[in-house]
This record gives C-alpha cells, structure tokens and sequence, in this order.
C-alpha cells in the first residue's frame, strides 16, 4: 500500500518548506499552511517567481499562540505575536483572497531583506491556495524518480521544488493521476481529488537557494502530455490536488488508498 512519506507546509508562502511529522487535515486543509502571504506595495503577491530567494528565510508559526518566527540568511530574526490591521484583498491566479494586514517587525524585515517595500498578509485558514478547492497536493516517490530519469539527473528530483502537502512511496511513476475523481483516505482524512497540478518556473529553482539549475519544464514537456485545467488553459502537469471531505490526522508512515470510482465519478 502507498503511504506518506514526507509532509511539507508552509505558513508564508513561498518561504522555506517546514516538514511535520504529522498535520491535522481540516476541511480547509491543514490549518498551520499558508496562512500569509506577501504582498509589495502595490497590494500584488510577492513570491518566488519575482525573488526566489525567499526560500532561504525559514519560518516557524505556533498557530495556538498566534506567533510568527522569520529567520533570514543573515541571521537576523523577526519574531512575535500576530497583530491584524486593515483590510486588504489580493489577487490569487484570478481569484480574490481577503485579508488583513499584520502588524509587528515582519514588515521591515522583510523590506530591508528584499530591498523594497513588502507587507505581511494573514488570510483565513484554506483561502490563499493556489486552487479552488485544492486545499490538499500530492506527489509520488516514483514520479520524481522518473522525472530525474528523463532529465538526466543522478538521482530522483527533489520534491520540495513542487511544494506539495504529501510526499508518498509505494507507488508506480505518474500512479496518482489515475486518481482524479476519486476518493483517497489519507491517514484518517478522506480526500477527493479533482485534477493535475499545472507547472511553473518556479519548479526550475534550487528549493534550497531558489536559483534556477535544472529545467524542470523543458524535462516535463519532452515526456509528459499537456492538460487542460478546470478553467480549460492546457499546463505541464505533475502532480494532483484536490479537497477534504473528511477531517482526520495524517502522519509521516500513514498508509494511502485509492477507493474504486463510482458510476457518478467516472462521468463528474
């Protein structure tokens, strides 16, 4: 049986990945991941596609106590409790996320970091995915091995590059995407997952430094067929997403099983 193999969340988007050894999965997905985001003076989203640095800051949120650590490359640290200001609205791939600003030491440190102006925005918990109702992502073992296969690479691909919720073993390259529309336990949770994941310039950066050393993209077309998403775009896609349908824990070891479709999922 597949099971889980590594957990990756993020409570600022796009900073470095933090890896849990175990989540509770809410309806809204794991409530600790993305829960802020970045934003530059102009209210749009600041994230790796405009500095892939921001994965060098790592980052702890203790979500019962509201509090917020960035550590930055130069070792200078910001850190404490979470204070909301004004209401602000950002754009998500199309899609508004409401949010309120976050006062404390965030805002010059990372503008002093970054060498411009950027904000701290705090969203509700599930409301700043990538996706509607894609609150939950996985990758297999076996799909970042055969990618690493076709690009040549000694080794299978690191899967902090694709920033999914689960890693899993026990599984055949590319067996997840005969998954969509299907339901999925996960540890105790009950996913349904609803499509591909479509790919970005992002998956070509170093998750270590952010710099770009090996084209996932280029790799992924010679190999992969091209998608349509739900709004019709054709993407590169690797990887699955979808929504929880039931709440539960899952940890690292937790077994993963693929139920057989209904009548009513092989035609949704």
């Amino acid at each position: 049986m597949p099971s889980v193999s590594r957990i990756s969340i993020s409570p600022v988007k796009g900073l470095a990945l933090v890896h849990p050894e175990e989540v509770m999965l809410e309806l809204t997905g794991v409530r600790e991941n993305r829960r802020f985001h970045i934003v530059d003076s102009d209210s749009r989203r600041y994230n790796q596609l405009r500095k892939g640095e921001l994965v060098r800051i790592r980052q702890e949120y203790d979500a019962e106590r509201e509090r917020l650590t960035l550590m930055f490359p130069d070792g200078t640290v910001a850190d404490g409790a979470v204070a909301l200001g004004e209401d602000v609205t950002t754009d998500f791939y199309g899609r508004p996320v409401t949010g309120r600003f976050v006062e404390g030491p965030w805002t010059v440190a990372l503008s002093r970091w970054a060498g411009r102006p950027l904000r701290l925005v705090q969203s509700p918990p599930g409301a700043a995915v990538d996706r509607g109702r894609g609150h939950v992502s996985l990758v297999s073992s076996a799909s970042l091995e055969e990618l690493g296969r076709q690009g040549d690479q000694d080794g299978p691909v690191d899967g902090r590059r694709f920033r999914m919720l689960f890693e899993l073993d026990g599984c055949g390259p590319h067996e997840e995407d005969s998954w969509v529309k299907r339901q999925v336990r996960i540890g105790e949770a009950l996913v349904r997952l609803r499509g591909d994941v479509g790919r970005c310039a992002i998956t070509t950066q170093n998750p270590e430094t952010g710099v770009p050393d090996f084209d996932t993209l280029r790799t992924l077309t010679a190999y992969r067929p091209t998608t349509a998403n739900e709004a019709g775009k054709n993407h590169l896609a690797f990887g699955v997403y979808g929504e929880v349908i039931e709440a539960g824990k899952v940890a690292v070891g937790d077994g993963v099983e693929a139920a057989e479709p209904s009548l009513l999922e092989q035609t949704a």
